[in-house]
């Protein structure tokens, strides 16, 4: 009787720790469930436009350096910035490429996002151009400045050199223009000075008149654009933001090693012809691995990516462009950038 009830025991243990291993065992494969049901599957598609500072990226994805670094991408063209805001925010897109003061607008709009790679600078395709006469930024005090007060990085630009010289919008008379019929009207005589890009800072060298007051070549690190992605797409797929970012690298190694072929492929995703896309590469510095650490700099030791993201938050509620000011430090991820 004993060896019967010893065995019925036994038995119903048996049972007990049977099911309880199924138990955590079921609960342990939900959690899995779980935590791969979030990670990103499929091609990563990134939003971009045909402005030279990207076109690393076109051969990254010409020459599999994205299959190579374990991430599929597809470069999406998308022309206008919030049109790639706008299909970043519907999940249409995981991120996209544009200036750093722009996505702090994404930010503010409450589409969170982190700034993960530095691309390139302006130097020398921006810049101010001003009749001879104005020769500082204290001669622009009372003068007729055309610029697009609508935002981007010329806006940007201005506000941020005319705060390092202690002086504000109001110093100055300002006439809203495209950058493009800005340069058109300092070169019809029309205004005392305009915030342009090339080619109206060489046309405005050639008139009689006119000078570069001060080109972007002077202020590096102002002038970037970044990529920016989801944040949520950052923080459950760290290992395909890093394949990204080792693609642009790789991408700049291989431009390096073999100009002459990388040009003719940036070139043709550019829509330019060689010789067309070689004339305009000095008016952009691109960020390699070295260019990136330093512009992000360390949690202890920010870079100047931070102050920039900051003033054009600063700068863009001041003129009410935005309604909330977002902070750099929750629109800035450097984790990837050095690895």
């Amino acid at each position: 009787m004993k060896k019967i009830v010893v065995l019925i025991l036994v038995g119903l243990l048996s049972a007990s720790l049977l099911l309880a291993g199924c138990s955590s065992s079921s609960k342990s494969g939900n959690s899995d469930s779980k935590s791969s049901k979030n990670q990103f599957k499929g091609t990563v598609k990134l939003g971009i436009s045909s402005w030279i500072g990207f076109a690393p990226m076109y051969l990254a994805e010409e020459k599999g350096f994205f299959e190579k670094n374990g991430v599929k991408v597809k470069l999406q063209t998308i022309q206008s910035a919030s049109d790639r805001r706008t299909a970043m925010a519907a999940n249409r897109i995981q991120g996209f490429f544009t200036t750093v003061d722009t996505h702090v607008m994404t930010a503010a709009a409450n589409i969170p996002v982190y700034q993960v790679l530095a691309l390139d600078t302006s130097s020398g395709g921006d810049g101010l151009v001003a009749k001879k006469d104005i020769k500082s930024f204290a001669d622009l005090k009372g003068k007729k400045v055309a610029i697009d007060t609508s935002g981007g990085a010329s806006y940007f630009w201005f506000m941020y050199m005319l705060d390092q010289n202690n002086m504000t919008m109001d110093d100055v008379q300002i006439v809203n223009m495209s950058a493009g019929d800005a340069g058109a009207a300092f070169v019809g005589g029309k205004v005392d000075a305009a915030v342009t890009w090339q080619p109206w800072l060489t046309k405005a060298e050639k008139t009689s008149f006119g000078h570069v007051l001060l080109s972007s070549d002077k202020t590096p690190g102002l002038i970037v654009d970044s990529l920016g992605l989801r944040k949520d797409f950052v923080d459950e797929n760290p290992k395909l933001v890093q394949g990204i970012v080792n693609a642009w690298y790789d991408a700049l190694d291989y431009a390096k090693e073999n100009p002459d072929e990388a040009d003719k492929i940036m070139a043709k995703s550019m829509g330019q012809t060689v010789k067309d896309f070689k004339a305009t590469e000095p008016d952009v510095t691109f960020y390699d691995k070295a260019g990136n650490s330093k512009y992000f700099g360390t949690k202890s030791d920010p870079g100047l990516i931070y102050d920039v993201t900051d003033k054009a938050a600063t700068f863009w509620k001041k003129v009410k462009l935005i309604s909330k000011q977002p902070k750099a430090t929750d629109l800035i991820n450097g984790d990837f950038v050095g690895k």
